[in-house]
């Protein structure tokens, strides 16, 4: 180029322009030089199929080798007479990975018409044939004839359409023996709705590219089906969880449709519920009661740490601080007055020593075998002194106190130590708890039993009085009540506290009684074998966030997936999954604008609602119309 920019400026010529240089550049460049440099180029770019391709495909006689993973593909060859709707939820709802391909290919309905008018010809021809001939009737025949005819009216009457149908199922896994052992289980899904699958031999790539999302029908396997059957194979299954009655727990997370319930209308009215601290639990559980409520349930709440008594003031309800120094008591030996059913008075009076056996066990430590005989004498001497027998009249009778056990325990010869240790709950530091005559009344639609002021020593008793006082109330007045047992997991660390809590699990639908058991400490509670059964006697439940120490026993207890475990150890506050008899779907707690204002316990926006009142209450003081009347 220098060259001849020389020779034309010895000619006088001007230079050539950027133009006139970059025109005679490719100009010099030929095709072949162009294709190459093409091909160079895109091999250094970089495209969305790229992206997604696997490393390798390897195709074998029945199967696919995708990059690391194993595919195979089943087609359906043929289908029963009669099939059920949602047929086909239980291999879409298979706990695997799958590719499903549907082909539908419409026939016109006057080819079907003449063709079914030849068989109908054809089936009558040979039933005559056997009628002449004396030969026994053929329902084989029949029942065809009988179908065929009713397919052409329905065609006629164009209430049916005709299609050729095609299905395919893809099925992926890590290895050969893995893709074995799915796909006999597919088959078997198959087989048990008497629908006939095959493999698709020798055909692996073309199975495999049917049942992408291309809408490429390479297998071309197709079955004779009119639209009601077609319409029973409709491959999306909403997840719903839901009855006809009853509150709203809250929105399926699979659909957004809601998960309606009434927990009266199940085998049980039991419900647990399990979450680590701040996962939204008693949130949960506090707009269960609000909503239940509106309904005319009773609810009966423990409380362990004063969570329920905004609640209880907003709605009205009668909240007990059960502690040494409150005036509120409970005495242990109360007996359930007015009976329901055919209970005995033998049979309440053995029921309340075996009760107050447990406490006993709970306040004294250990017994030896010697030392329950002693106590199961004393127990049924103390109310035998207060005229309390099998032919009493519970309805009349004044139950005996702690003071009262303590004096027959001190005149039985074996009992003295057993007595001196009862002391400090009649005469000592614990005696303004236990040895009182009974002066709550259960006569509120919601009762709180804040048990927050009790010393951890305590706790446990005391939980456990209030259990045995609230199943001696629901005995003796049947009616639709909610029990909830706040931090259960301070009743499951005893053996005989965690065998009445199940025994009152177990016997609560027979009095209208649902018991609904809350508990962050996971392994506590199913570590022990009455936990385990609690959780099995409960046709409700509900899992939120679980910290990673606990999730191994949780997963094993509710048959959980690798994704539902993901869900519970990544759920925000109110999300989880719930559980209704043998079926479960992601759930997420929501609460309107009051609701919320009523049922949190978070301290901030507690904080903020009390500023609000005061600022309201100041407002009216001064004489002013508050800005915005309804933040309280």
């Amino acid at each position: 180029m220098a060259d001849i920019n020389l020779s034309r400026l010895k000619r006088g010529e001007s230079l050539p322009t950027k133009a006139e240089v970059q025109k005679t550049k490719v100009a010099t460049v030929s095709p072949a030089e162009l294709i190459e440099a093409e091909r160079i180029y895109r091999r250094g770019v970089i495209s969305v199929r790229d992206l997604i391709a696997p490393a390798a495909l390897r195709v074998d006689t029945n199967y696919i080798q995708l990059g690391a993973k194993f595919v195979r593909t089943l087609f359906v060859v043929t289908y029963p007479r009669y099939i059920a709707v949602g047929w086909f939820a239980p291999i879409i709802n298979f706990n695997s990975p799958l590719d499903i391909g549907m082909f539908f290919y419409p026939v016109e309905p006057q080819i079907i018409l003449k063709q079914l008018k030849n068989k109908v010809g054809a089936l009558e021809a040979q039933i005559l044939a056997d009628a002449e001939k004396g030969a026994p009737r053929d329902p084989i025949r029949e029942t065809a004839l009988r179908d065929i005819e009713k397919l052409r009216d329905d065609l006629t009457q164009g209430t049916e359409r005709f299609f050729q149908f095609s299905l395919y199922v893809s099925i992926y896994a890590n290895s050969k023996e893995e893709l074995d052992r799915i796909t006999e289980k597919i088959e078997g899904l198959f087989g048990s709705r008497l629908v006939f699958s095959k493999r698709a031999l020798f055909q692996a790539e073309q199975g495999f590219t049917s049942s992408l999302p291309l809408g490429i029908d390479q297998l071309q396997i197709a079955f004779n089906m009119n639209s009601s059957p077609v319409a029973s194979s409709f491959p999306f299954i909403s997840s719903d969880l839901t009855s006809d009655n009853g509150i709203l727990y809250g929105i399926n997370r699979h659909n957004n449709s809601l998960i309606l319930f009434d927990r009266f209308s199940l085998q049980n009215a039991n419900f647990t519920v399990f979450a680590t601290s701040g996962a939204g639990k008693s949130y949960a559980v506090k707009l269960e009661i609000l909503r239940s409520m509106m309904f005319g349930t009773d609810v009966i709440v423990i409380d362990p740490e004063n969570e329920y008594k905004y609640l209880s003031d907003a709605v009205g309800g009668t909240y007990v601080n059960i502690s040494l120094n409150s005036d509120s008591k409970i005495n242990p030996f109360d007996l359930p007055r007015a009976t329901h059913g055919d209970e005995k008075p033998a049979d309440i009076i053995r029921s309340a020593v075996i009760t107050l056996k447990s406490l006993f066990r709970l306040m004294l430590g250990e017994l030896t075998n010697e030392e329950d005989s002693i106590i199961d004498r004393a127990l049924l001497e103390t109310y035998a002194k207060k005229d309390i027998t099998a032919d009493s009249d519970l309805s009349k009778v004044e139950s005996p106190l702690m003071n009262d056990f303590q004096e027959v325990l001190s005149g039985m010869v074996g009992a003295e130590k057993l007595a001196e240790r009862l002391k400090k709950y009649t005469a000592g530091t614990f005696a303004g708890l236990f040895n009182s005559p009974t002066n709550v009344e259960v006569d509120n639609q919601l009762m709180v039993f804040s048990v927050r002021d009790l010393e951890d020593e305590l706790r446990p008793i005391g939980i456990s009085m209030i259990v045995s006082y609230i199943w001696n109330v629901a005995r003796s007045k049947l009616k639709k009540r909610i029990l909830v047992i706040d931090e259960a997991w301070w009743l499951m660390q005893n053996e005989d506290s965690a065998k009445f809590i199940y025994s009152l699990v177990k016997r609560a639908r027979k009095y209208y009684l649902g018991v609904t058991t809350i508990t962050q400490d996971v392994n506590d509670f199913l570590r022990s074998p009455y936990g385990q059964a609690i959780v099995n006697n409960s046709a409700l439940q509900l899992l939120m966030k679980q910290s990673p120490s606990g999730i191994d026993i949780v997963a094993k207890t509710f048959l959980l997936t690798q994704s539902e475990r993901y869900l519970l150890l990544e759920s925000d506050v109110g999300e989880g999954i719930f559980f209704a008899g043998a079926k479960h779907a992601a759930i997420k707690v929501v609460a309107s604008y009051t609701e919320d204002q009523i049922i949190t316990s978070d301290p901030r926006q507690l904080l903020e609602i009390e500023e609000a009142k005061k600022e309201f209450e100041e407002s009216l003081a001064r004489g002013e119309v508050p800005a915005n009347p309804n933040v309280v």
